[in-house]
């Protein structure tokens, strides 16, 4: 192996502003921001997730982030700024480093993820499956 995840996020970290649960937080009802949600949707729907946030799998993400995209979402084109989490900010510093490449901006994530924010105590709602 030449680089190990580890690896690979110690670099993003080095790329990428991280902010940290209780700055998200505070951005919750900022009409220019939007929380963004990476994780799968099983793990919504067993732990729930920041209220508010909008579901984007981590492997949607650059086709739902390019414009040029049969998938793209006109959301990532709105100009607001996005702050990822997935479930420790491993995959948020990884696609936060990836959608900063691609020129989505300004772009951040949570560091810690969502287990940092659980631990902060700090509101969460549930998910229901889909049927």
């Amino acid at each position: 192996m030449k680089i190990s995840v580890k690896q690979l996020v110690a670099q993003a970290d080095q790329q990428i502003e991280a902010i940290d649960p209780q700055q998200a937080y505070g951005l919750l009802n900022d009409a220019n921001c939007q929380i963004v949600d990476l994780r799968d949707i099983r793990e919504l729907t067993r732990d729930g997730k920041i209220p508010g946030a909008y579901h984007a799998p981590r492997g949607m993400l650059e086709f739902w982030i390019d414009p040029d995209s049969p998938y793209h979402k006109p959301l990532f084109a709105s100009g607001k700024r996005f702050i990822f989490y997935c479930s420790k900010g491993w995959r948020s510093a990884l696609s936060t480093q990836t959608a900063q490449n691609m020129g989505l901006t300004p772009v951040c994530h949570i560091q810690g993820g969502y287990e940092a924010w659980k631990a902060a105590n700090l509101p969460v709602e549930a998910v229901t499956a889909k049927s």
